[in-house]
């Protein structure tokens, strides 16, 4: 392959190779990123953009292949030798320390600060890049004091305060408003024509459409597209990704509910620092509908599923199910209850690692028949129930005796949204249950959240993502700091009122 001209490329790859346990995550990828143009990575979950990216970011090394840097061959050992050569990443868990100001987490790991930080410094640097590329953050403010948002800004700017040449924004959308979006769109065609680079991560073909200039498609950790992006349209590129034709579902329209399933009403919930995250929330949930609550990250979403769910004490109101008072349960209290609950945090709450894709298929079931008879577990049962579920909901990549960590995302996804269907539960709280996934895995989750409503289950769907809470709610509900300021049928729903009472509009005045 001829290397590309240092004049007009930014980063060249040349038959670049990664396995990890005998699985090859990128086979003989060839890729190349021009200066000033923003490229847009997609692919399956495990199809191997993460794995290229962390090679670009310098977090994983080749096994085989060449990286080419304006024309030089370059190989890096750390993210810290990326960044040197001028490549940063952001990931979508930010990399942020929670107790310290923005200045001060400018000067981590910045080679030039020394003994002594020089804090007005840091703060005009970080106000003039900030105002330079529409990012406005206040320096002095300490990073939990931030909205998810704000960090992600912080983020970018830690890479531009480096002078990073080449920025790697993965998943950069799935935490902001749509006028959030649109800002940082405007701060990516900015770094572009200043002649940096970005490569765009994202599943939202949509957003691919809106600011890329070329897109790479991967599938099975090979190239098997790469078009300019307006010769492409969000079906094909979709049809790129999956190796077919795919549309993802949509609720039907339905006026007629079953009783009510879920009750809130008065819930109040603190955070991990003892404040109110949660104030004075009511609602209801019918049998057979989705109740969909929008919000940014951090107003409150997670403390109101750990409330209903009986995973953090209430500070007042009550939480009813079919009837039954729950509001003093334990979690598998609210399980027997007929609680299903998918959390956002796959391997940190949702599954346990360490433990077999079978295993944790039965984890919430394994004191039931078939899993046990008596006091005792029937071995053979784990490994029968595991194998028709894993064939039934598609579950990819699963080894025998392997822990589930080892799975793709979208695979971890579906193994935990399958555990969470088989309860045949009455209530399903589904928190950001697409988040990350490809349009194939997402494809998937949509199609098994539809089916526990046509069940008659009752579905509170907490998501950040506008397009998704749209395609599948009955009912919006809008959450701003811990409060219900907005409420609608779907119908009456567009992305940009709800991203106005995301930002904070109020459309319900509070008693």
């Amino acid at each position: 392959m001829t290397i590309g001209s240092p004049d007009t490329l930014a980063v060249e790859l040349v038959d670049v190779d990664k396995a990890f346990y005998g699985v090859k995550a990128n086979d003989r990828v060839n890729f190349q990123l021009a200066r000033g143009e923003i490229h847009a990575l997609l692919g399956e979950n495990g199809a191997g953009k993460s794995t290229l990216c962390s090679i670009l970011a310098g977090l994983y090394r080749p096994d085989a292949g060449e990286m080419f840097l304006e024309g030089r061959a370059v190989t890096f050992k750390s993210p810290k030798d990326a960044l040197a050569a001028g490549i940063g990443m952001v990931y979508q868990h930010f990399r942020l320390v929670p107790n310290l100001t923005v200045a001060e987490n400018f000067a981590l790991g910045y080679p030039d600060v020394g003994f002594r930080l020089e804090e007005k410094e840091l703060y005009r640097a970080a106000e003039e890049l900030g105002e330079r590329y529409g990012l406005p953050v206040d320096p002095s403010a300490r990073i939990w004091q931030l909205s998810v948002g704000e960090q992600q800004r912080v983020e970018i700017l830690k890479l531009l305060y480096r002078n990073a040449k080449v920025l790697i924004l993965d998943e950069p959308t799935a935490v902001l408003t749509p006028q959030e979006s649109t800002a940082l769109f405007a701060t990516m065609r900015q770094m572009a024509a200043e002649g940096r680079s970005v490569i765009f991560v994202s599943h939202k073909l949509h957003e691919v459409k809106e600011v890329s200039d070329q897109v790479t498609v991967l599938r099975d950790g090979k190239v098997v597209a790469g078009v300019a992006t307006k010769d492409a349209e969000p079906a094909d590129l979709a049809r790129m990704m999956v190796g077919r034709d795919l549309v993802l579902p949509t609720r039907d329209p339905q006026t007629e509910f079953g009783p009510i399933m879920l009750s809130v009403d008065g819930l109040r919930v603190q955070d991990d620092r003892g404040l109110e995250a949660v104030s004075g929330v009511s609602f209801d949930v019918r049998a057979g509908e989705i109740v969909g609550v929008a919000g940014v990250s951090g107003n409150g979403q997670r403390e109101l599923a750990y409330g209903l769910f009986g995973l953090r004490a209430l500070t007042s109101g009550t939480v009813t199910i079919d009837g039954v008072d729950i509001t003093e349960a334990s979690v598998l209290e609210h399980i027997e209850s007929g609680f299903a609950y998918i959390p956002q945090a796959r391997l940190e709450m949702g599954l346990a690692p360490g433990m077999t894709t079978e295993d944790n298929l039965a984890l919430k079931a394994f004191w039931h028949a078939p899993y046990s008879k008596g006091r005792r577990l029937v071995a053979s049962a784990f490994r029968d129930e595991g194998t028709r579920q894993i064939e039934q909901y598609d579950i990819r990549g699963v080894r025998p005796g392997l822990p589930i960590r080892l799975l793709s995302g979208g695979n971890l996804q579906k193994a935990l949204v399958a555990r969470e269907v088989e309860l045949k539960s009455k209530i399903l709280i589904a928190r950001s249950p697409t988040r990350g996934l490809d349009v194939g895995a997402t494809e998937v989750v949509r199609n098994l959240i539809l089916a526990e409503r046509s069940r008659g289950i009752g579905v509170l769907l907490i998501s950040e993502d506008l397009d998704e809470l749209l395609a599948l709610s009955d009912r919006i509900l809008v959450l701003y700091e811990g409060e219900v300021v907005g409420e609608m049928p779907c119908e009456e729903a567009t992305a940009e009122r709800l991203g106005l009472l995301m930002a904070g509009q109020r459309e319900i005045v509070s008693p």
